[in-house]
């Protein structure tokens, strides 16, 4: 079977990295989650000064270390562990503190540049799931499959929320709302690769599904999509 790209965009909570990676683990492709990527520089800047208490970000700085910064992934059993210069950062970087400063770090044009290279080179060989804000019209303009997910921010809070509380993490569910309706102005009026629909993404608003519901919906899309593909 012919193996295809599948782009995965949306707002920040949406689901879409779960249903991604679900599907991902169903039709056997590469998982990639690029949010975890901007997140990992965003943890690297913390801890080395780029950005004060107040969230004031040293971009020359961040953009100076940059070719110090080597992101990849690791594979444990059913979960894709983020690895920051080989330490594994998959939790650390899921952070509220990680949340409230990825946007100012993301808007950032170098680090968008550095990271959407290798995004590129992950795709070479297709077969490859990856979400993220920008990765059906920037990343993988090209890419056979693209669906664009979207809920209200009320709801993607909710989500936010209950997934900290699970992970142990202290968390008030308007402070994730604030900073859910923040990363949504910030994504959307960003200078580069703004967060937009491709003109030929397919519309999800999950809003009022369940996760089997999605999974299955991403599914069906990517068996349609592979039908239509010339033999």
């Amino acid at each position: 079977m012919q193996r295809i790209i599948i782009a995965v965009d949306g707002y920040s909570s949406s689901g879409k990295s779960s249903m991604a990676k679900q599907l991902a683990r169903t039709i056997g492709y590469r998982y990639v989650d690029s949010g975890a990527m901007y997140r990992a520089v965003t943890l690297y800047a913390m801890r080395n000064g780029m950005i004060d208490a107040d969230g004031q970000v040293d971009t020359a700085a961040i953009v100076s270390a940059l070719p110090m910064i080597e992101i990849d992934f690791k594979v444990d059993g059913e979960r894709q562990l983020t690895t920051l210069n080989g330490e594994i950062v998959e939790d650390e970087i899921r952070q509220m503190a990680v949340s409230n400063n990825v946007s100012p770090v993301s808007a950032i044009p170098e680090v968008r540049h550095r990271l959407t290279a290798l995004q590129k080179s992950f795709g070479i060989e297709k077969g490859i799931v990856m979400d993220g804000r920008d990765i059906g019209t920037t990343v993988f303009p090209d890419a056979e499959l693209k669906i664009f997910v979207n809920a209200s921010a009320e709801t993607r809070a909710r989500r936010r929320y209950r997934e900290l509380l699970e992970k142990g993490v202290e968390a008030n569910y308007e402070e994730v709302l604030a900073n859910v309706v923040e990363r949504d102005h910030i994504d959307e009026t960003r200078a580069e690769s703004p967060l937009r629909r491709a003109d030929d993404a397919i519309d999800l608003d999950n809003s009022a599904m369940t996760i089997e519901e999605q999974n299955q919906w991403l599914l069906d899309r990517f068996e349609e999509t592979v039908k239509r593909l010339p033999k």
